[in-house]
């Protein structure tokens, strides 16, 4: 297949295209910035938050999770932006007319996509993980809110097959847990379990501790004590396992997320779900990019009546009604209803046909 040159016609489309698209994008977050600061800005005074970490730590590192949140909606609004103008203009029908096909004309349109998808793609996979690391650092320290790492009450894991932990109360402040059982399952019935109060946990060395345990075991619906002594124990529970781990996966970039998923695999998790719906998302997500400047470019090059107001206000609602799939999609993932991959790539799928008829429907 032989692929056209970059002529004037697509400097100028991909000019306006990008440049309607980063413009959108820095107005919006000086914008947010802004709202965010004056939000926050008590915090920061109260907890002595420094100049440099707020701008370099935290808003630095806010930016580009923020621009790829909304950066589908961004491409699409910025493509039927400048193309209705372009319409209303008859710039569309001059072009057409000069005997240039839309098939042609979309070239230009595929560029700056796909220049945005690779941006998108290289910010989900590996810039973002590290930004919300960073961020989530500088909000467990400076706001209020949020400070100190987030755990649930109740942490109950699956460390292997029929082992499980349960961890009540844990604080990272002083390492330590009001209780921790550790307990052994065959065939659905309990084996032993192990448990102490007031337990100490050392986050390097992994270990943890208390003065003393009571040892439990069970034989044909019997129970049977074993003397109390002191707990010395290690598990194969890291200290970052132990917060909530939808946080905690937002911080691992692909590589680490893949290795994660196939660790909580062996171990039995009953989160994997969740896990390989953010794996598939830093996919799917950059990917809609080129179903959504389609749709943008077939709706919005021809001339209506009702002008760009009326291509925006039909391309806001298509918008969000894509992110509301995408949204709807996730928690049937999450909830078991349908495998993580169909879930969220459905959306992409559904849409893409809505694509290829509108770009059908398009003037020729």
């Amino acid at each position: 297949m032989k692929f056209p040159g970059v002529r004037i016609i697509d400097r100028y489309i991909i000019r306006r295209f990008l440049g309607t698209y980063f413009f959108a994008i820095a107005l919006i977050i000086v914008v947010v910035v802004i709202f965010d600061a004056a939000e926050k800005i008590d915090d920061f005074i109260e907890l002595k938050a420094p100049l440099s970490k707020i701008a370099f730590q935290y808003y630095l590192n806010f930016i580009p999770f923020f621009i790829n949140q909304f950066s589908g909606l961004f491409t699409f609004i910025a493509v039927i932006f400048f193309t209705s103008k372009m319409a209303y203009n008859t710039e569309i029908i001059a072009i057409l007319s000069a005997g240039i096909s839309f098939r042609r004309l979309m070239w230009p349109y595929f560029l700056s996509a796909l220049t945005i998808t690779v941006l998108s793609m290289v910010l989900n996979l590996w810039v973002i993980p590290a930004a919300n690391g960073e961020r989530l650092k500088f909000e467990m320290n400076y706001i209020k809110r949020i400070k100190g790492i987030r755990y649930d009450p109740h942490i109950y894991r699956q460390i292997e097959p029929g082992t499980f932990v349960y961890i009540r109360d844990y604080s990272d402040q002083s390492s330590s847990a009001s209780f921790f059982a550790l307990e052994s399952y065959q065939n659905g019935e309990i084996l032993s379990s192990l448990e102490a109060s007031n337990v100490q946990f050392d986050p390097e060395a992994e270990r943890w501790s208390a003065e003393k345990s009571i040892q439990r075991t069970f034989e044909k619906g019997k129970e049977i004590f074993i003397k109390t002594q002191p707990l010395d124990t290690i598990i194969n529970l890291k200290a970052n396992e132990m917060g909530r781990e939808e946080e905690t996966v937002k911080t691992m970039d692909i590589g680490t997320l893949g290795h994660f998923i196939e660790q909580q695999k062996a171990k039995g998790s009953d989160l994997i779900a969740r896990f390989e719906v953010e794996r598939h998302n830093r996919f799917a997500f950059p990917v809609s990019t080129f179903i959504l400047t389609i749709i943008g470019v077939s709706l919005s090059s021809r001339k209506v009546r009702g002008g760009t107001g009326l291509h925006i206000g039909v391309g806001i609602v298509l918008a969000f009604s894509f992110i509301l799939f995408s949204k709807f999609g996730e928690e049937f993932a999450k909830g078991g209803l349908l495998p993580p991959g169909i879930a969220v790539w459905i959306p992409n799928i559904l849409y893409a046909f809505i694509a290829l008829y509108l770009y059908k429907k398009a003037p020729k």
